[in-house]
């Protein structure tokens, strides 16, 4: 049967995407912990602390560091340059703009140590890991960092940073939030969408090779942005709305599209999107995996990963800090899944994504 112009169109934005190299045998699956061991676990979303704060090659109290990223076989980590939504003018997009490279630097910098390297590419995390090294990744969170100007996203990507988000809490210039800020006068909707300068966006995006995070967006939005970039998107911490009414979590609708463009969400564990009103002491393990189960029945197991924002709102009971992260693998066997499906869960996918953005640069 003869392919229709909209499906040849799609095809050529979106061909078919190369399987990832996993783990070929289940003998592992007789032993959790061994398995987790094997992997090259990938956290697609942490923060961290900014302009100061604990070191990250010591032990802390916070979430995430280099200690509990080894001691729970974390391979490698994407860290964000955070920049928060606030009144839009010119002396506050630059303000931005200043913070998200600076914080860019300070995550570079986190790679400088004996057992921690920066990862730009997909290739360089796999290498990490089998040299035995904690990858860290840079991304940027919240596209006012690039203060109006979508030809500043190439600052970003020249200090390693892979992916970008294209808004947070509150719009911005680029986009629609999943979430207005009334404290900002933020109408309901005030770009339908994406505006011109968030198509420019992504267009951008795709000439670099990041790829197009559409966590915090509005559903219009991520819709326009999955059906624009060349490149699948992805949501790097999101939940699944059918279980938990929140407007931070994507609806059966928009996991729907992110499995017709090759794309993933990434299910993050913050708890007030796993469950409704719970606090971090009253979720676990088990609710967090029911996500990813939902996901994966209604869309495939190739269109979703695991993500904690840590040190932004994630952890739960079982997943409190980075040391823990096995448990997620112990739970993942208990149910059933296999090795295969595991890697995927726990890198293979976002590495697939990363792949194609690297191939699809300019």
């Amino acid at each position: 049967m003869a392919l229709s112009r909209r499906s040849l169109a799609f095809l050529h934005h979106h061909p078919p995407l190369t399987p990832p190299t996993l783990p070929p045998d289940r003998a592992v699956m007789t032993d959790p912990l061994a398995l987790h061991r094997s992997l090259v676990t990938i956290d697609t979303h942490i923060d961290i602390p900014f302009p100061e704060g604990p070191s990250f090659f010591e032990d802390t109290k916070r979430r995430v560091d280099l200690p509990k990223m080894r001691r729970g076989h974390m391979a490698t980590g994407c860290f964000a340059a955070y920049v928060a939504q606030v009144p839009r003018s010119p002396e506050a997009n630059e303000a931005a703009f200043a913070k998200a490279c600076a914080m860019l630097d300070a995550i570079n910098a986190m790679g400088a140590g004996p057992d921690s390297r920066v990862c730009l590419t997909a290739d360089d995390i796999e290498r990490a890991a089998r040299d035995g090294v904690t990858g860290i990744v840079p991304c940027v969170e919240n596209g006012h960092a690039v203060g109006g100007d979508p030809k500043r996203l190439k600052a970003f990507r020249d200090r390693g940073a892979r992916y970008l988000t294209v808004t947070h809490f509150g719009h911005n210039a680029l986009a629609d939030s999943s979430n207005p800020r009334r404290d900002l006068n933020d109408p309901e909707e005030e770009h339908g969408g994406l505006s011109e300068l968030g198509r420019a966006a992504i267009v951008e995006l795709n000439r670099l090779g990041m790829l197009v995070d559409i966590a915090h967006t509005s559903k219009k939005t991520m819709m326009q942005s999955a059906g624009l970039s060349r490149t699948p998107v992805l949501s790097t911490h999101s939940c699944i709305k059918a279980l938990c009414d929140n407007p931070r979590n994507l609806d059966d609708e928009q996991l729907d599209m992110l499995k017709q463009v090759g794309g993933v969400v990434q299910v993050t564990a913050v708890s007030g999107f796993l469950m409704a009103g719970k606090k971090e002491s009253e979720v676990t393990v088990s609710d967090y995996v029911d996500h990813i189960d939902y996901a994966a029945k209604r869309i495939g197991i190739e269109h979703v990963g695991i993500s904690s924002d840590f040190d932004g709102g994630g952890g739960f009971v079982g997943w409190h800090d980075a040391g823990e992260s096995h448990n997620l693998t112990i739970e993942l066997v208990r149910r059933g899944y296999g090795a295969r499906e595991i890697a995927l869960l726990w890198g293979g996918n976002f590495l697939r994504l990363l792949r194609r953005a690297e191939a699809l640069a300019e």
